[in-house]
């Protein structure tokens, strides 16, 4: 058995912002079915819900903050959080990075740094916890500076940093350096020294045991100008410490044979009763109610980085098509008006509903033929994996863990059984019209279209399959 301390910024369904928190909600708990001792370490904000409230464990000082530990738990699990309770920096209004107004907080780099001592001390069980962890898993760069101190101490235990996404940083003017009062010794262009800036991410990509991201092609991405934003060279540098692992998503929230928040349930040897969820939508949209008409779907952040521009740029003509498409999600206000303005000239065609809406989500993913998510980068993404469990054949760009999840429908992967959605290389309208176009011949023929749905619905996303594969990391480090 491993002890593993997981260390993230944020973790559903206490508080999320993105997909680091449902990572570090289901992967934890995952671990711990297979017979590991897991414990989540993260900040003590003010807007925590749905646990009990933390337990008085201890004080710590670091840095001349005296900080308390509180414990808790995750809800319907054994899995023991660790809030690192420091009201002046986390007892606020907001979210973990910025305040209520939307604004990141001025104070976001004191607030990580000392997360990241807490951390430590827990680590090297200075805290009066009588636990050392095996392995400090830490994730995105609110972790970084984990390692970097980690490195300086005796008998550490190993450690893995996890990039959910490397477009977020945490870089600070090297003023902010002697400010947080950080050991000198880390101070160097090969530490956590960046262009002449504090890099906090610079900590786990230099100094973690091992690297991790959210899909094998990302790992190969991060090491190119594209996308590794400044870093590629370091990446590379470290490509043989450094892996890619699917996240998993919840196979018991996304399941359409015990689904409450969709009108039929199904399975794959059920597929045709999937058309009664696509007349439900329909219904519910006030688009015209067919059960032969291919209806496309996307949810989503309403961003360039979700390849939304692509879509807008081939809506007018698939407004021509026998076809209809339903959105939900929000973003750019000026992507969400283009939409909208379509939805008033073809209301027939297209539906548009902006903001985020849980059963609608559902829906959606039960109700739409094909799903679209033609995303310029993805680390990772969940909704294609969502849309095969739901047999709704997902239409992705190539990259990231789009690639990794989607297997392109062609005549050999036909013929092996192995094809579930359909793939195109360039982020450019043209390419997305087409892969569109062979959708909709596919979907014309019966037999064939429920074929792939049952090659998509069984494919085995669940946590257990990543957790097992971390966990042989955790042993190989």
């Amino acid at each position: 058995m491993k002890k593993i301390l997981f260390a993230s910024s944020e973790t559903h369904p206490l508080i999320k912002t993105g997909g680091l928190a449902d990572v570090a909600g289901s992967l934890p708990v995952a671990l711990t079915g297979l017979g590991q001792d897991v414990r989540i370490v993260m900040p003590n904000y003010q807007g925590i819900k749905n646990c009990e409230p933390g337990r008085y464990l201890c004080t710590v000082r670091v840095n001349n903050c005296d900080v308390n530990l509180l414990e808790t738990h995750l809800p319907d699990s054994e899995v023991v959080v660790w809030l690192v309770d420091y009201p002046p920096f986390f007892d606020h209004p907001g979210n973990p990075y910025n305040d209520e107004n939307g604004n990141p907080w001025p104070d976001i780099g004191d607030r990580f740094a000392l997360f990241c001592r807490i951390v430590v001390e827990v680590a090297m069980n200075r805290a009066y916890l009588d636990w050392k962890p095996d392995v400090v898993h830490c994730n995105d760069w609110q972790t970084g500076l984990i390692p970097a101190l980690l490195s300086l101490e005796e008998q550490r235990p190993a450690t893995i940093f996890t990039i959910h996404n490397m477009a977020y940083q945490g870089v600070f003017p090297a003023s902010t350096y002697n400010l947080l009062n950080l050991p000198g010794q880390l101070w160097h262009q090969d530490g956590l020294e960046y262009h002449g800036m504090l890099s906090f991410i610079k900590g786990g990509l230099s100094y973690a045991d091992w690297i991790t991201t959210v899909s094998p092609t990302y790992a190969q991405e991060i090491q190119t100008p594209e996308f590794g934003y400044g870093l590629e060279g370091l990446l590379a540098h470290r490509q043989h410490t450094l892996s890619g692992i699917i996240n998993g998503i919840d196979i018991n929230v996304w399941n359409p044979e015990t689904d409450q928040k969709i009108a039929q349930t199904y399975n794959s040897k059920t597929v045709a009763k999937k058309a009664l969820n696509k007349t439900a939508l329909q219904a519910r949209l006030g688009l015209p109610v067919s059960a032969e008409v291919p209806l496309f779907g996307l949810i989503g952040r309403l961003v360039d980085q979700k390849g939304v521009d692509l879509v807008l740029s081939c809506l007018k003509e698939m407004a021509r098509m026998p076809l209809q498409f339903a959105l939900l999600g929000s973003g750019d206000t000026s992507i969400q008006v283009r939409l909208q303005d379509f939805a008033r000239l073809y209301p027939d065609k297209i539906s548009i509903t902006i903001g985020y809406d849980e059963n609608l989500a559902h829906q959606i993913e039960a109700g739409a033929d094909m799903f679209l998510m033609p995303s310029r980068f993805e680390p990772c993404g969940l909704n294609q994996m969502y849309s095969q469990r739901y047999g709704t054949l997902p239409i992705v760009r190539k990259t990231g863990g789009l690639a990794d999840t989607v297997v392109d429908t062609l005549p050999q992967t036909l013929a092996d059984g192995t094809a579930s959605g359909f793939v195109f290389n360039d982020a450019v309208p043209g390419a997305l019209m087409e892969t569109i176009k062979r959708g909709l011949v596919l979907h014309a023929n019966k037999p064939l279209w429920q074929k792939l749905q049952r090659n998509a619905m069984s494919k085995d996303f669940s946590w257990e399959n990543s957790a097992n594969q971390y966990l042989s990391l955790y042993r190989e480090i």
